[in-house]
C-alpha cells in the first residue's frame, strides 16, 4: 500500500453522519505545522498566569522554592511522555482525538470520554477568559486616569465588562479557525519568552542578585501569625522583612469573636526584629484570634491565627499530591494533543516540539513566577505578610507606581492568556462537541459552545479552588488515557482502519465495553481514596492511580473480545 492510500476514504465514509470536513484526515503533504510551529505553541499555552502561580500554594505548603520547581519539572516531564504517545495516533493518521477515540471507547463510548475532557476545557476557558478580562480591565482604568495601586479588586461592572471584552477576543479566534491559532502563537511566544526575562531582571535589579531575592522565600513559607499554644495568650508573629533584614510592619492589632461581639486591642507598635512569644492581651481564652498588621503606607488583610505547628513541615503526602496536580495541570491536552499533532507531517516532529516546547517553559515560567514574588516581598513595602504576597502577576504589577509600565506588562499578560486559553482550551473541545454530530455542528460551532459555557460556569467563583478541582479532575482524566493509551499501543500496535472509524455499524461501531469497565474502574479505584480516609494516598496520586489501573484493567480485558 502506498503512503497516502489510507488517506482516500470512500464516498460511503464522506456521506457516514460520523464524517465531516473538520473532523478528515489530513494527509502529510497538506500539514503546515512545523516542530517550531509546535514548540512554539506550547511555549504559547504554557506562559500563563496559573503557570506564574503554580508554585505558590507548594512554597506556602512549606515546600522550598527549588523543591517546587522539581516537583513542576518532574509532573511535566512525566506528562510529556503519555503527550507524545497519544500524539502518535495524530501524526499517523492526520485524525483528532475523537476520532481516535472512537477505536478504544467505540463510535458512540467516546463521547463519554471527550465529552469529559470537553467540559473540563470549557471551565479552563472560562477561567483563562476572565484572568483576561481582569487585564483588560486594568488597562482601562489606567487609561482613563486611574491609578494602577488603586484597581479595584472586588467584583464589579468593571471586571465583567473587561470579562466580555475578552471573550469576545477568543470567540474571534474561533470564528478565524486553527490557521489562525497558530499565527497567534508564532507571534505571541518571542514576546512572552521576553516578557518573562524582562521580569527576572528587574528582580535582580531590585535586589542585588538572584541568592538575596531567593533566600526570601523562606519567609513565604512561614504562617504570618501562629499560636505558642491552645490558649491563645502567646502567639508568633512573622511579618513580612526588606532585603536588609528590618520588619516593614510597625504596629499591630488583634481581635475575635466572643457571642457575636468582636473584641479588638488597639493597634500594638512593633518594635525590633523577633516576635516569636508576642503576648496577646485583652482577649478570651480558647477563641480564635485575628491578626492584622499596619505600617504607615498600608493596612494587611486581616488573618486566622494558625494552631501550634507540629514541626513536621511539608510531608510525603504533600509532595505526592503537588506532583499529582502538575501531571493533571496539561491531563487535558495528554488526552486531546491529536488534535494538534495532526497537522504535524512526521513523528520525529511531534515528539520533538513537544519536548521543547513543554517541560522546560513550565520551569522557566514557574521560576519567573517564584523569583518576582520573592523580589516583590522585600522591594514593595506594602507587602507586610506572606498572605498578600503578589502571586498573581496582576496583582503584582499594579504595585508599580508608573503607569506604563502596568500598562504595557497587563498587555503582555492580555497576550499571554490569550494565546494558552485558544490553543489549549477551544481546540479539543470544539473538536469534542464537533463529534456529537459532525453534519450539524463544524468546529466554529463546537467553539461557540465551549465559549457560551464558559460563561455559564461563573469562572469568579471557579477562580479560587483551582488546586482541589485539578487534583479532583486528575482522577477523571487519568482512567481516560489510559485506556486510550493501553488499546492503541498494547492492543491495536499503532495499526487503525481508517474507514471504519467513520463507520456507525463497523467494527469499531457503538460502546466498546472492556473500554468502558476499565474506565469506570479507574475512576472508582481514585473515589475510594477520596471518601475512604485509610485510602487517601490514591487520591493523592489520583491521576496515576486511574491511569495504570485502566490501562492494565483494559490491557486484561480487551484481548477476549477480539
Amino acid at each position: 500500500m502506498k503512503k497516502n492510500e489510507i488517506f482516500n476514504l470512500s464516498e460511503d465514509v464522506i456521506n457516514s453522519q460520523l464524517y465531516s470536513e473538520d473532523l478528515a484526515p489530513i494527509p502529510p503533504q497538506e500539514r503546515t505545522w512545523s516542530t517550531c510551529n509546535l514548540a512554539t505553541l506550547w511555549i504559547g499555552m504554557a506562559v500563563c498566569i496559573p503557570t506564574y502561580m503554580l508554585a505558590a500554594s507548594m512554597i506556602t505548603d512549606g515546600i522550598s522554592w527549588w523543591g517546587a520547581l522539581i516537583i513542576i519539572g518532574m509532573g511535566n516531564l512525566i506528562i510529556t511522555i503519555p503527550m507524545v504517545l497519544t500524539g502518535h495516533a495524530g501524526t499517523k493518521y492526520g485524525i483528532p482525538f475523537p476520532v481516535v477515540g472512537r477505536a478504544a471507547f467505540g463510535t458512540v463510548g467516546i463521547h463519554v470520554a471527550s465529552l469529559i475532557r470537553a467540559l473540563v476545557a470549557c471551565g479552563w476557558f472560562g477561567i483563562q477568559t476572565w484572568l483576561g478580562g481582569l487585564a483588560l480591565f486594568a488597562i482601562g482604568w489606567i487609561l482613563s486616569g486611574g491609578i494602577p495601586a488603586e484597581i479595584p479588586s472586588n467584583l464589579g461592572i468593571g471586571q465583567f465588562l473587561g470579562f466580555a471584552l475578552f471573550w469576545l477576543m477568543n470567540v474571534y479566534f474561533i470564528w478565524k479557525g486553527t490557521e489562525s491559532i497558530r499565527w497567534l502563537e508564532e507571534w505571541s511566544a518571542p514576546i512572552l519568552i521576553g516578557m518573562g526575562l524582562l521580569l527576572i531582571a528587574w528582580g535582580w535589579n531590585q535586589a542585588g542578585g538572584f541568592a538575596i531575592v531567593l533566600e526570601q522565600s523562606s519567609q513565604l513559607e512561614q504562617k504570618a501569625a501562629v499560636l505558642n499554644d491552645s490558649t491563645g495568650l502567646s502567639i508568633s508573629l512573622n511579618p513580612l522583612k526588606d532585603k536588609d533584614g528590618a520588619v516593614k510592619a510597625t504596629k499591630v492589632m488583634f481581635s475575635s469573636n466572643v457571642e457575636n461581639d468582636t473584641i479588638r486591642t488597639a493597634w500594638i507598635p512593633l518594635t525590633g526584629n523577633d516576635f516569636s512569644d508576642f503576648p496577646v492581651n485583652g482577649l478570651h481564652k480558647g477563641v480564635d484570634v485575628k491578626v492584622q498588621f499596619a505600617n504607615d503606607q498600608t493596612v494587611s488583610s486581616v488573618i486566622k491565627a494558625s494552631p501550634p505547628l507540629s514541626g513536621e513541615g511539608a510531608t510525603w503526602m504533600t509532595y505526592l499530591g503537588y506532583l499529582t496536580i502538575m501531571v493533571g495541570f496539561w491531563g487535558t491536552m495528554a488526552i486531546s494533543v491529536a488534535d494538534i499533532t495532526r497537522y504535524v507531517p512526521t513523528q520525529k516532529s511531534q515528539m520533538t516540539g513537544q519536548f521543547i516546547g513543554l517541560p522546560g517553559t513550565m520551569i522557566l515560567y514557574s521560576f519567573v513566577g517564584i523569583f518576582v514574588t520573592c523580589a516583590a516581598i522585600i522591594n514593595f513595602d506594602g507587602i507586610l505578610i506572606g498572605n498578600d504576597a503578589p502571586w498573581d502577576p496582576v496583582q503584582l504589577l499594579n504595585q508599580f507606581e508608573s503607569k506604563w509600565v502596568v500598562l504595557i506588562a497587563q498587555i503582555f499578560m492580555l497576550i499571554a492568556t490569550l494565546s494558552t486559553n485558544i490553543a489549549a482550551n477551544v481546540i479539543a473541545p470544539a473538536n469534542a462537541f464537533s463529534n456529537v454530530a459532525p453534519k450539524s455542528i463544524s468546529f466554529q460551532k463546537g467553539g461557540y459552545i465551549t465559549a457560551l459555557i464558559g460563561i455559564i460556569i461563573c469562572p469568579w467563583w471557579l477562580l479560587g479552588e483551582i488546586i482541589p478541582i485539578l487534583l479532583f479532575v486528575s482522577g477523571l482524566l487519568g482512567p481516560v488515557l489510559g485506556v486510550l493509551v493501553a488499546d492503541y499501543f498494547l492492543v491495536r500496535k499503532t495499526e487503525l482502519h481508517l474507514s471504519a472509524l467513520y463507520d456507525e455499524k463497523g467494527e469499531y461501531g457503538g460502546f466498546n465495553m472492556p473500554a468502558m469497565i476499565a474506565l469506570g474502574i479507574g475512576v472508582i479505584v481514585v473515589l475510594l481514596g477520596f471518601f475512604i480516609p485509610s485510602l487517601a494516598v490514591i487520591y493523592k496520586l489520583s491521576w496515576f492511580s486511574g491511569f495504570f489501573v485502566s490501562l492494565f484493567a483494559y490491557w486484561l480485558l480487551a484481548p477476549k473480545t477480539k
